[in-house]
């Protein structure tokens, strides 16, 4: 990524800035702090003259949407989220003797949990792509495989012509079209058990606080994949000055609705958006907006009046307790071409007989083969490249 922002300051220096603002989700919960510690490593033997001829690019601000950041905290997260203490809407997902089957996978002696730590401990590729695979299909991929639930619901696709269009490749350069993901990629990431290593995401994003870096964690919370719950654990961990001391308030946005609940010390915000699935900026567009122009702003989250480098830091409760019911939960099959209402939070009304396809049909529509061979790391894969595609 370094490489790559070195070329693109040289080769369009009129998009070139003193400061650097990257926003990434999903998988960039795993790669977004990396990459960007890696960036500011440089910058520092810039700094000592022991890496001439490259461009200084200071980076102001991360953001990070519903990421994957550890995995040993996102697997329990998903028993979290859909059994025990469960999701703010009220969807008891599974039956009884799920549920045990799920908790057996996650903790019972050999499985999930302990697959994991052998991954952490060894580093290696059989023994990490081991525990991914059996933990994606045991603990995961229940909600897809037994609940028939897509724990993704990913947005329309009209971005794609939109990137590939003549004017907008035009702008950037390009000489081939935009791609939402490779194959080959993903068989790579796969191999390696990628998935299952931490990495050093949580040391990453305590070395860029330290930095001065302002780094923005949000979290939709309808979201299974990347779930808040998870989110909620990573941001304790960071041990941010002041975190533990501060409380969750609301979010006020210029619609004058409350459309989610923030903790905020200093520099590091976890915001809780209601309402909103694994891509937040397509379920509250507005609040998504409003969140990154304070970030790169240097704003707080909660209202945009404060500055953020002068000791702020948010009041309230220690826990966001809000729950928004299952009002606006599907629990019938819905048209592939039904349009989701930003407003009332779930799909405008349609004609009960136009033609529904079932999860398992939709996952073999074009945008399920277009990503990826049909196999078990397929919706893992989608996570993966959806995180890095977004990045910016």
């Amino acid at each position: 990524m370094w490489k790559t922002l070195q070329g693109f300051t040289g080769a369009f220096p009129q998009y070139s800035r003193h400061e650097f603002n990257f926003a990434t989700e999903s998988y960039g919960g795993h790669y977004g702090p990396i990459f960007n510690e890696y960036l500011e490593e440089q910058n520092a033997l810039i700094k000592d003259g022991k890496l001439h001829g490259a461009h200084y690019i200071k980076l102001s601000t991360l953001l990070i949407g519903n990421g994957w950041y550890d995995p040993l905290v996102q697997y329990q997260a998903y028993y979290n989220f859909s059994i025990f203490p469960g999701n703010t809407y009220d969807f008891d997902v599974y039956n009884e003797s799920t549920k045990s089957m799920i908790y057996n996978a996650m903790y019972g002696p050999g499985n999930c949990y302990d697959m994991t730590v052998d991954c952490y401990k060894s580093g290696l590729n059989d023994i990490c792509s081991t525990a991914d695979a059996w933990c994606y299909n045991e603990v995961e991929a229940p909600l897809d495989s037994i609940a028939d639930r897509d724990e993704y619901a990913f947005p329309y696709t009209f971005f794609v012509h939109y990137l590939n269009s003549e004017k907008v490749q035009a702008a950037v350069g390009a000489f081939v079209n935009y791609s939402e993901s490779s194959s080959t990629v993903s068989a790579a990431f796969t191999t390696t058990g990628d998935d299952d290593r931490e990495s050093g995401t949580i040391e990453a994003l305590q070395k860029l606080l330290k930095q001065g870096v302002y780094f923005v964690e949000f979290a939709g919370d309808a979201d299974y994949n990347c779930n808040w719950l998870g989110g909620e654990v990573v941001s304790e961990m960071i041990e941010a000055p002041g975190f533990s001391t501060a409380g969750y308030t609301n979010m006020s946005t210029s619609d004058n609705i409350v459309h989610g609940q923030v903790k905020q010390a200093g520099t590091f915000a976890f915001a809780r958006i209601y309402e909103s699935g694994h891509e937040v900026p397509f379920y509250q567009p507005l609040t998504a907006l409003e969140m990154f122009e304070r970030a790169i702003c240097g704003l707080d989250i909660a209202d945009g009046k404060h500055n953020v480098r002068h000791g702020y830091k948010t009041v309230g409760t220690p826990r966001s307790t809000f729950r928004e019911g299952n009002a606006t939960v599907q629990f019938g099959q819905v048209p592939a071409d039904a349009i989701y209402n930003t407003t009332t939070n779930q799909p405008n009304p349609y004609n009960s007989t136009v033609a529904k396809r079932s999860i398992g049909e939709k996952k073999r529509s074009e945008r399920s083969t277009k990503l990826f061979k049909p196999g078990p790391a397929m919706e893992k894969s989608r996570r993966r490249f959806i995180g890095l595609g977004d990045s910016l």
